[in-house]
């Protein structure tokens, strides 16, 4: 029991898909950075991680769909009352503000996901003019090519890294000022929530489904970057 008297217990929040996908965007979002930043050969890794994050962007869409009851778009898509409530301080229906996405967390989500879809899409037809050319270059005009690139080299990759840095102070500062470990749940999958609270299904079949929907759209990806050639 807490000092409120409500009995808590170890609810699955976050599946194991879900899960994967964070870390693997996370560590794909941030080499891509480095090798962007490094060029030359490194030019060749920055292809294909732009083509793994192509690949989970997919995944994460249709996982938005059918994955766990916390991680699809319907739990965490809210309007602008609930928005301003949970400014307020309050806790939501049932309290499932503080279980998923928080209504200010989904917005950051949202708009991660919407700027490294639009980075993703400009890098596919940009143009650099020394070496490197998305794989859908040929596809569009010149005059196309070169406002994608001009966005992929800067604005693009500019509200990457500062959405990242946002995404990294707002851990910090729910860590230290409201004492809410946002990163332990994204490892294990469970937060200590209130007896009763829905708990998100992660069991073989979800696990197998999400393989084959990350299959699926790995080939995708992979068929995307054959146009090149």
């Amino acid at each position: 029991m807490n000092g409120g008297g409500t009995s808590l217990q170890r609810v699955r929040v976050w599946d194991l898909p879900t899960r994967v996908f964070h870390w693997l965007l996370a560590t794909a979002v941030i080499a891509l950075v480095v090798t962007a930043k490094v060029g030359g050969n490194a030019m060749v890794w920055h292809f294909r991680l732009g083509y793994l994050v192509l690949a989970l962007l997919a995944f994460r869409l249709v996982w938005g769909l059918v994955g766990g009851r916390w991680s699809r778009f319907t739990h965490f898509i809210y309007g602008p009352g609930s928005v301003f409530a949970y400014l307020r301080g309050h806790a939501g229906p049932g309290g499932h503000f503080e279980v998923g996405h928080s209504p200010v967390g989904a917005l950051s989500v949202f708009a991660l996901l919407a700027v490294l879809s639009a980075q993703v899409g400009t890098g596919l037809v940009a143009d650099d003019e020394i070496a490197n050319q998305g794989p859908l270059y040929r596809f569009v005009s010149g005059d196309t090519a070169a406002t994608a690139t001009g966005w992929h080299t800067g604005p693009g990759q500019w509200l990457i890294i500062g959405l990242v840095v946002l995404h990294v102070l707002a851990i910090v500062f729910y860590r230290v000022a409201k004492g809410r470990n946002l990163v332990g749940p994204m490892l294990s999958g469970d937060k200590q929530l209130p007896a009763g609270t829905p708990a998100s299904a992660d069991r073989l079949a979800q696990r197998a489904l999400a393989l084959l929907v990350l299959a699926l759209c790995a080939g995708g990806a992979a068929w995307v970057a054959s146009l090149g050639g």
